[in-house]
């Protein structure tokens, strides 16, 4: 077997064999097969487009090319959540609770924010104590007591896609959906859970800006994940605003607590509400109407609370600052909290999310570089959304940072990201289709 057939096949337009993309994807992750030969079939794929025995074959080929983590033990309640990533979306704080409260056993590993998009480990390390690298013996101990445990990305876990995706990433071969499933849903495979809930972005703040897009995408994850043997849901939901009021990691973790204590409803409830739904009828086997009742009652009896104290608790956390938010004011401190006001009367037409999430950036919430550091106390606050009427001089968000010199830019980011109208937009849905 040759690359170069390989390559030529694809390139003709012709289906490769399971044993040719193995063939592919085992000798790029040992290193004997050259970064040219493996970007000159990505572009190939990108072109001609792969069927589905073909992305079940190359994703199952790419999540064991390294470690696989053997959940068997939970059985059918095994659950997995992933989000295409957005800027607010702290979804898998909220979610992950709520399933574990109602018997799921959620198993998780998340990565770091870059550019506009947060991420959820840096989040959940703005809780002092808390340990993202844990032993797989603690993760699956953690598990199997508490029902939940989110941990950062370790070990040797999809290493075909580590490669894969840099390759991608300098090749303009990002934007195809065959390699786009083959790169989440391998990771999936290769975490365990047997029941997987995907939250499919779509929007300005969205890796896909439309939502014939995000459809595609979303229907092709649902498909080879049920070629590889899981149950799968997805939902496609609205990223042309920031999801709930608050972008930074402390003020996430903040906001997360208020959604889990009943406090706050409004669109990041919502989604969090729908997703955990649809986790429940996964490892439950009930209706939609039944696991929302339940969803929706492990907040309102404080279940899913106490479960979210719990895992964070196991993994070092401390948790006096989910009991009293106030907390994060002196583990993360903020010299400066600036009033953002519109410029006009008006209603909000539009918001750019993603321009918002890099104005949270700006401020010090996020990275730019992998190497960047984080300010886990810095970001921005959400007033008036999309839809809302609001006054010239009216308070539209606050900015938190200590670094004065950025206050400027990421003042300018944010009111350039809206959009002012003097009639009411249109209603955009949140939840804009489901796949199952």
């Amino acid at each position: 077997m040759r690359m170069y057939d390989i390559i030529l096949k694809k390139r003709n337009g012709d289906r490769l064999f399971d044993e040719e993309i193995g063939y592919f994807v085992d000798g790029y992750t040992r290193g004997d097969i050259p970064d040219y030969q493996a970007a000159a079939l990505c572009m190939a794929i990108c072109l001609q487009g792969m069927d589905d025995d073909e992305i079940a074959a190359l994703t199952y080929s790419m999540a064991r090319s390294g470690d696989m983590l053997d959940l068997s033990r939970f059985g059918n309640l095994s659950s997995d959540k992933h989000s295409t990533g957005g800027v607010g979306d702290k979804t898998s704080l909220i979610v992950g609770p709520i399933a574990a409260a109602l018997g799921a056993k959620v198993t998780k590993m998340s990565g770091r924010g870059l550019g506009h998009t947060g991420g959820t480990v840096d989040k959940l390390e703005a809780i002092p104590g808390m340990r993202m690298t844990i032993s797989r013996e603690e993760f699956l101990d953690q598990c199997d007591r508490v029902g939940l445990a989110i941990i950062g990305q370790s070990g040797n876990m999809t290493p075909a896609d580590k490669k894969l995706y840099a390759l991608r990433d300098v090749t303009a071969t990002v934007d195809s959906i065959p390699l786009i499933t083959s790169s989440i849903m391998s990771k999936k495979l290769a975490a365990g859970a047997h029941n997987i809930v995907l939250d499919v972005k779509t929007g300005s703040g969205a890796f896909m800006k439309t939502y014939e897009a995000s459809k595609q995408l979303a229907e092709s994850m649902v498909k080879i994940g049920k070629l590889c043997g899981r149950n799968m849901a997805a939902l496609i939901t609205d990223m042309d605003r920031p999801l709930g009021y608050a972008v930074g990691n402390a003020l996430e973790i903040i906001e997360a607590v208020e959604v889990l204590k009943g406090q706050r409803k409004g669109d990041l409830y919502e989604v969090c509400i729908a997703l955990a739904s649809e986790m429940v009828m996964l490892f439950k086997g009930i209706g939609q109407e039944e696991a929302r009742a339940q969803a929706v009652g492990a907040i309102e009896s404080g279940a899913a609370f106490d479960k979210m104290k719990e895992w964070i608790a196991a993994q070092g956390g401390d948790v006096r600052c989910l009991e009293d938010t106030r907390r994060f004011a002196d583990v993360h401190p903020i010299r400066h909290v600036v009033p953002i006001v519109s410029p006009t009367d008006g209603y909000i037409t539009a918001m750019d999310a993603a321009e918002i999430g890099t104005a949270a950036m700006i401020l010090g919430a996020g990275r730019s570089t992998k190497e960047d550091p984080i300010d886990y106390g810095a970001g921005l606050t959400i007033a008036a959304k999309t839809g809302d009427k609001v006054e010239q001089g009216a308070t539209l968000g606050y900015l938190y940072t200590n670094n004065e010199e950025a206050i400027p830019a990421a003042a300018e980011r944010y009111i350039g990201a809206l959009t002012f109208g003097r009639e009411a937009p249109q209603k955009v849905e949140l939840i804009q289709g489901v796949v199952r």
